[in-house]
């Protein structure tokens, strides 16, 4: 567990939708940390072996607590909202264009889910504006890889979220290469677009080859990021940062209109409260689904904000036994809040 307090206010909250100084009453510390430390490790029990992590953040004050914050966990899609971030930057610096046009090839083609290469029959085209609400909102690997491609690769990224005093957020592989290696395929293809070829072809590989593969996935450092170093992200966009107001505003409205993790941190928002929010899901295999993540900011009825990160990794439950226990960590929050 970790606390922190900063003496600076929010200039704007992306992901909410709105920026506000806090409300009266609002800086002083509010979170109570032995509680909320007590109230995490049932949830943490409930998915062992696998690890919970969660870090959060009174956006109105800059405390901070964590609950595994400093362990590393697998990103899945919640990359795709710093990528949408550096695209977005690329495009204030005039190196990019919305509407600039790119060129998808059968060699650019990714694991699903992407419907762009569901498709795919031939070279098509796409605005960089398309592929990035694809991307974001509907998790589409190929279109988040030419993304990725077009302004200069995972390393590019990382970088410029370190230049940026956000540590800890490491994206290193492109999904065409992350996901095949999670599962013991080799390469991808393009002849495997599709859910129905790309099972096909993981049905392919032994059963103790691909577990074999998952739980190096899990161990690898790569394409990981620690629950402060995502939650030092959602910060550094809602300080102003990172991106200019249009931009902001651009990437707040592609992200409010992510699709899926109903059960997750969104089933914990109060009446008339609300949430934007990436969730993030391995795909599972052999019963097994071993990353289950959602990170947002919550905007109370009062206008107060709370950016939350909540990373499952390596559990036995399913899916939605670990969405429950997300839920669980957005429920401590909204608590802790009142």
């Amino acid at each position: 567990m970790m606390f922190r307090r900063a003496a600076v206010l929010v200039l704007l909250l992306v992901l909410a939708g709105c920026g506000e100084p806090p409300m009266l009453g609002q800086t002083d510390p509010l979170f109570d940390r032995q509680k909320m430390t007590a109230d995490f490790q049932p949830i943490a029990d409930r998915v062992a072996p696998g690890q919970l992590g969660v870090a959060v953040e009174d956006l109105g004050t800059g405390q901070i607590i964590s609950f595994n914050g400093e362990r590393r966990f697998p990103l899945q899609a919640v990359f795709t909202a710093p990528l949408g971030a550096a695209v977005m930057a690329e495009v204030e610096a005039k190196r990019l264009r919305l509407d600039d046009i790119l060129l998808i090839e059968d060699v650019d083609l990714s694991p699903p889910p992407s419907g762009v290469a569901d498709l795919w029959a031939g070279p098509m085209t796409y605005s960089v504006q398309d592929l990035l609400e694809r991307a974001i909102r509907d998790g589409d690997n190929t279109a988040a890889d030419v993304l990725m491609k077009r302004i200069g690769g995972p390393g590019a990224v990382t970088a410029w979220l370190q230049g940026r005093k956000v540590n800890a957020l490491d994206i290193d592989r492109y999904q065409r290469q992350l996901q095949p290696d999670s599962l013991g395929l080799a390469s991808f293809r393009a002849d495997w677009k599709g859910e129905a070829a790309y099972r096909a072809a993981l049905d392919k590989v032994p059963p103790a080859e691909r577990r074999r593969a998952i739980r190096a996935y899990l161990a690898d450092p790569r394409d990981t990021a620690t629950p402060l170093g995502a939650l030092r992200f959602l910060e550094a966009v809602n300080q102003a940062e990172l991106l200019g107001p249009d931009s902001r505003r651009l990437l707040g409205r592609i992200i409010s209109q992510t699709r899926g993790g109903a059960g997750r941190l969104r089933a914990a928002v109060p009446e008339g409260g609300r949430l934007n929010h990436i969730p993030a899901t391995a795909r599972t295999d052999l019963g097994f689904t071993p990353v289950v993540n959602d990170i947002g900011v919550y905007t109370l009825k009062d206008g107060r904000k709370f950016a939350v990160v909540a990373f499952i990794s390596g559990s036995p439950l399913p899916v939605a036994e670990q969405e429950k226990a997300i839920a669980d960590v957005g429920r401590v929050v909204i608590k802790a809040a009142k």
